[in-house]
């Protein structure tokens, strides 16, 4: 294998697909970049056999093709301390024990050792039969910024620890759950054939967000009963679906809910993060009393004598109710609801509160939140 590039290029590459490298691993060799040279194509891969990411870049002066296993951290902190300019790379030797890897640059040059691509694991794809789909980018980055942190971490319910794509060809809604709260994102801007679902864990959700993040363009997938590829630009993402059944979501969204609280979310959040410096620490229990025209928020901590309380105006129409919630999951909804009129609806002090944006914000038809509520005296 031999070839130039400039050495941002590569740092790119390989920095697109590094999050796929494991920090600890039973198979040595997925510590290495899977380096397949054709055609001037240079095809990078890492793995830790749950996820899967590959990019291709261009390269030059192609001499021979070939293809290798380079260690991953070597490379990448070679990479990231040399500036800028056109870099060389080949192999020595007739095999991985004889040889060396060699990057050459203006003045100087580094050798590696390098191992046989054969010893690099099969990546599996879908089967024949997988149902395809597609996202602009920045609506699946949004949907999935907008669920992540509402999912679980339940070894007792792996469903429940990633995000549910509930695909249909009118509308597509990503759920995530962890049983206390519960987020919904609907978008019609997704296209799939016909009617599907799957559930993608949140640690690759969370590595497919970091990356679309700064793509533009589509994002096709196709997937089947245990597998999903992502596609975009040209990168590629592989990862193992959670096995099992999402929870019915649309049962538990509250109806009927005659008491509606609309205030402005930033307000509401910044009160609820004064007040909970005063909730017990094992509990973050928060009260809301709402009355016509007014919310008034408290806290206690009786064990170590604290106690914070804050009353705001509002447009709150309904019967008085005084409601408790855990306050660091209302938090994490008000912080990421994107809007600024919010409207709480509530239909009594024990059943779950919709959280929703205002009729006239734009992402009214996008967010729906539920938040189940505490008993306080």
């Amino acid at each position: 294998m031999e070839f130039s590039i400039s050495s941002a290029s590569l740092l790119k590459g390989i920095m697109d697909v590094s999050k796929a490298i494991p920090t600890k691993t039973a198979l040595p060799i997925l510590e290495n970049f899977l380096f397949v040279l054709k055609d001037n194509i240079l095809e990078i891969t890492a793995s830790d056999q749950e996820l899967t990411l590959r990019t291709s870049i261009e390269v030059t002066n192609s001499v021979s093709d070939g293809s290798i296993a380079v260690p991953a951290r070597q490379l990448i902190d070679l990479l990231k301390n040399l500036p800028d300019q056109p870099i060389e790379i080949k192999t020595s030797g007739s095999n991985a024990a004889e040889g060396s890897f060699e990057c050459i640059w203006n003045s100087g040059n580094s050798s590696h050792p390098y191992f046989s691509a054969a010893d690099y694991p099969e990546i599996k794809g879908t089967s024949d039969n997988a149902v395809k789909a597609s996202f602009p980018a920045h609506t699946l980055c949004e949907g999935i910024s907008s669920t992540i942190y509402a999912t679980a971490d339940d070894e007792m319910r792996p469903a429940m620890n990633g995000i549910f794509f509930d695909m249909d060809p009118d509308s597509t809604t990503l759920v995530a759950s962890d049983s206390h709260k519960l987020i919904c994102y609907t978008t019609k801007d997704a296209r799939i054939s016909e009617k599907s679902s799957f559930i993608l864990h949140k640690k690759p959700a969370a590595i497919l967000r970091s990356i679309l993040d700064k793509e533009e363009g589509e994002v096709t997938l196709e997937f089947d009963s245990s597998m999903v590829v992502f596609h975009f630009g040209n990168t590629m993402m592989v990862c193992r679906l959670i096995l099992g059944k999402f929870p019915d979501y649309r049962r538990v969204i509250p109806q009927n809910n005659a008491n509606i609280l609309r205030i402005d979310r930033a307000q509401l959040l910044d009160t609820v993060r004064r007040v909970a410096v005063c909730a017990n620490k094992a509990s973050n229990h928060i009260k809301m009393d709402l009355s016509e025209g007014q919310l008034e928020i408290t806290a206690q901590d009786l064990g170590f004598a604290l106690a914070a309380y804050e009353k705001i105006l509002c447009d709150y129409k309904g019967e008085n109710l005084s409601i408790g919630f855990k306050s660091s999951f209302l938090i994490d909804i008000l912080n990421n609801i994107d809007c600024t009129t919010l409207v709480m609806k509530f239909a009594d002090a024990r059943r779950a509160a919709l959280i929703i944006p205002s009729e006239e914000e734009e992402s009214s038809s996008k967010i729906c939140g539920i938040l189940m509520p505490i008993m306080v005296s």
